[in-house]
This record gives structure tokens, C-alpha cells and sequence, in this order.
């Protein structure tokens, strides 16, 4: 099972039904219209999708928070959504998951982000952005902050999921910073381009490869174990992860480590929600007393779990276990 054998497996996923975890980010609405093409309309040179089904699912740090109650942990998420519909409706979903919603903040001042993303024939024609994503106001912040300090005390471990959509303000993530340090507990940041800086002092600081590629402005040697420490004493991170989709992730540890994980995706269907369900299991699993190499291999098989079916979608314990259990060490 490469670094995880089956009693240590059950012991953490057991120990994460007695585990909480916050998780801190920008929230926002998925919606799916799915149809047809039979022809082009007259009006502009572009496909008529016929419209066979409309759905709509958890998005952003929301579907983090999804994965973790999922994995059996509790869960409450810090965030903000608008008062309007599609605010209730995602406030309605995160009730249906078991995600705790004290800490979201409704606001009129600004809409609940929402992405509409429209398919034929199993292939994204366009998607619609509906989102105000310059930072939340001060008073919203100050909510927001004070929800981290509360809620922080009693968790085991902490998520920063940025979609650049505005809650993780600078006070908001000094905020995290501080209240983590005071708590003693891990905190995982998947990060965005703008503010990709500002995580010092971070435990798991989980980029994908082409926004490290951005944010450092040349490419990535995942390979190089000097690049990828002097990397990660770049970013003041206990530990690096890089996700490197179908080539798996890399693991830089505060030991001056580097632990290279292929890819367990036997098949890949959808790539969407992967890293949510990685932000979400490394919590999890940390929380759950992991070694930060154990619970990289661990969300390395969930996430194989969650880029094997369509649209995004949680990952259950035994689903893990059993990918697991069928991979060759």
C-alpha cells in the first residue's frame, strides 16, 4: 500500500469519525445544464442545447467541507454567500451534507458566486460567472474572523480553500494564521495567484503545477528535491505538495525530504472537485494523527476514487479502503 498498511489505514479513518474540522474559503454554487445538439442556430453561428437536465451541487470550499463530513469528520465552514436564492440554496445544501454553517455570513452587499456550466455530448460548451470577487467589506471581514477565532478552538484541524472570489481578505488570513498558531493545529491552504504569498507558516501548502508555475514565473522541477526545498523555503511552509495531475503529486517535507507519488487513477472520467477531495482527506487525516506522508497517500488515492466518476462528487472511507486494498504496493 505504499508507506500505509491496513490496520494503520482503519485506525485513521476510524479515529477521523471522532474528528472536527474547519474549513475556511470562498463559497459558491455549481450549477449543470446538460442537452443536446441537433443544429445551429440562425440567429449567431453557435450550437441550440437542447435542455435534457438542470442540477446543482456544492462549490468551492463548500465542497471541501462536503468531503470531509463525507470522510466521517464534522465539519463547519467559515465563508459568505448573498442573500438571495441560490444562497439559500447552498446553505440548504450544506444542511443536507451535515456541514455546520454557523460561520457563513449572508450578505446583500454582494451575490453568492455562482457557475453555470453548460454540456453536449458530455463536452462543456460555455460556462456562465455570475460573482462580485473583490475583497469582502470590513465589517464582513470582522464577522468572518471572529467566526475563525470561535470555531478554531474547537477543531483539530484547519483548511484555507482561496478561489480568489474575495473572503480570504489579508485580516482574514492573519486571522487563520494567528488563530491556528494559538490553536496548535495543522492547517492545509490551497492556494490562488492572488495572495499566493501571504500563507507563511502554513503545514501543507498544496499548489497544483501550473499555479506554482504562475505564481514563480518558471516552470516546476518536481523531480529535483534541492529545487523543491528551496521552494518550499520560498513559500515558509512545513510541507510542499504539488499536484501534478495525471503524473500524481510531490511531497516536500520539513525534513528536507522529497516523496514522489504516482498517480493511483486508474481512469480518469472528471477532473473536477480532485482538489477539494485532496484539501479535504489531507485534513482529515492529519486531524485523524497521520503523518503528513501517510496523508498525502491517502488523498492521492481519494482523489483517484473522485477522478473515476463524473462531475464532482465525495469519496467515502471504504471507497479509499478498497482502492487501497487494490493497488499494488
Amino acid at each position: 500500500m505504499s508507506h500505509l498498511d491496513a490496520a494503520r489505514v482503519e485506525e485513521l479513518l476510524e479515529r477521523a469519525a471522532t474528528r472536527r474540522v474547519l474549513v475556511v474559503g470562498d463559497l459558491m454554487l455549481d450549477r449543470y445544464v446538460s442537452g443536446r445538439v441537433d443544429r445551429v442556430s440562425p440567429e449567431a453561428p453557435v450550437p441550440v442545447v437542447l435542455v435534457e437536465e438542470e442540477r446543482a451541487a456544492i462549490g468551492g470550499a463548500g465542497n471541501v467541507a462536503a468531503n470531509v463530513t463525507a470522510l466521517g469528520a464534522t465539519c463547519e465552514v467559515v465563508g459568505c454567500v448573498g442573500d438571495d436564492a441560490e444562497g439559500e440554496r447552498l446553505l440548504a445544501e450544506l444542511e443536507a451534507r451535515r456541514v455546520g454553517s454557523s460561520g457563513v455570513v449572508t450578505t446583500a452587499e454582494r451575490p453568492t458566486t455562482v457557475k453555470t456550466r453548460v454540456h453536449a455530448k458530455h463536452q462543456q460548451i460555455v460556462r456562465f460567472d455570475r460573482e462580485v470577487a473583490h475583497d469582502v467589506e470590513a465589517d464582513i471581514a470582522a464577522v468572518l474572523i471572529g467566526s475563525i477565532s470561535d470555531l478554531a478552538a474547537e477543531s483539530d484541524a484547519l483548511v484555507v480553500q482561496d478561489y480568489n472570489k474575495g473572503v480570504l481578505t489579508r485580516e482574514v488570513v492573519e486571522a487563520v494564521r494567528a488563530t491556528a498558531e494559538r490553536s496548535g493545529i495543522p492547517v492545509i491552504v490551497d492556494p490562488k495567484r492572488r495572495g499566493f504569498f501571504e500563507y507563511a507558516g502554513a503545514t501543507v501548502f498544496k499548489p497544483n503545477e501550473r499555479e506554482l508555475e504562475d505564481a514563480l514565473g518558471g516552470l516546476v522541477h518536481p523531480d529535483d528535491e534541492a529545487w523543491m526545498e528551496a521552494t518550499r523555503r520560498r513559500l515558509a511552509c512545513s510541507h510542499l505538495l504539488v499536484t501534478l495531475g495525471d503524473r500524481g503529486m510531490a511531497l516536500q517535507t520539513d525534513a528536507g525530504h522529497l516523496v514522489r507519488l504516482a498517480t493511483a487513477a486508474q481512469g480518469v472520467y472528471d477532473v473536477s472537485g480532485a482538489g477539494d477531495t485532496v484539501s479535504a482527506t489531507l485534513a482529515v487525516a492529519m486531524a485523524a494523527g497521520a503523518t503528513v506522508t501517510e496523508a498525502a497517500v491517502l488523498a492521492n488515492h481519494a482523489a483517484a476514487v473522485e477522478v473515476g466518476r463524473p462531475g464532482v462528487q465525495t469519496v467515502a472511507p471504504d471507497e479509499i479502503t478498497a482502492h487501497l486494498q487494490a493497488w499494488p504496493d
